[in-house]
């Protein structure tokens, strides 16, 4: 087993329905991404390019195929495990779009949420929390509610958020899309240092060219397979 692999895809097929209203989606696709990179997905609207991330996630059941998450086989034609919400919640970090943090909560409380639902103890939590919007440098926000920030601020907050649980993958899903360019090429270099400097893999799903010279690699959803 590769020591640097994060994710390990294999012959993954995904379909919606059956017989004349079957969808093909995914077509028997593979490719890895080790730990330490930052990789982008494109492919046309409609294409498969969030189908692909939630299997990838463990939220979306692929049809048949394999995956691995770090050396860990997760899916074999079926889930070998009946703790995938473990996994999600303790291996896997979700940002999206929207940055759905939850307006009642302050920002420190929206970072814990996960790690004390994880478990972790309150004094713990918010001391990962902290030293994290101290890194995005937005600490003196640590106590602003969601709706006193920036559009960028909140999006560092999602970001936060997502690494408070010390995942080994980063999905990501069109992260700067309601960002202008500057904010995204900001948020895209923000993500390849978490990427090198926190060991993670991450896989950015875009639809902007202009962001592709910042990522590691670019893989491309072509007649329905995954190819570089």
């Amino acid at each position: 087993m590769n020591q640097k692999q994060a994710i390990k895809v294999e012959n993954i097929v995904k379909h919606f329905g059956k017989d004349e209203s079957l969808v093909r989606v995914i077509e028997d696709a593979s490719f890895q991404v080790d730990k330490g990179e930052l990789v982008a997905l494109v492919a046309p609207s409609g294409a498969g390019k969030t189908t692909l991330l939630m299997m990838i996630g463990c939220v979306e059941e692929p049809t048949n195929g394999t995956v691995w998450l770090g050396d860990k086989k997760v899916y074999d034609n079926k889930w070998l495990t009946s703790e995938i919400r473990k996994i999600r919640r303790e291996k896997i970090g979700f940002i999206f779009q929207a940055h759905y943090l939850i307006p009642f909560l302050n920002v420190i409380e929206n970072v814990t949420l996960i790690p004390q639902t994880n478990g972790v103890p309150e004094k713990k939590a918010n001391k990962k929390a902290m030293e994290l919007l101290e890194y995005f440098g937005i600490a003196e926000k640590a106590y602003a509610m969601p709706s006193q920030l920036s559009g960028g601020q909140n999006q560092r907050v999602a970001i936060a958020r997502a690494l408070a649980n010390d995942p080994q993958i980063i999905l990501a899903d069109e992260p700067t899309a309601s960002l202008d360019i500057e904010r995204s090429v900001s948020v895209v270099r923000l993500l390849k240092k978490i990427a090198q400097e926190q060991n993670v893999a991450i896989i950015m799903v875009t639809h902007d060219g202009r962001l592709l010279p910042y990522c590691n690699r670019v893989l491309k959803i072509e007649h329905r397979q995954v190819v570089m």
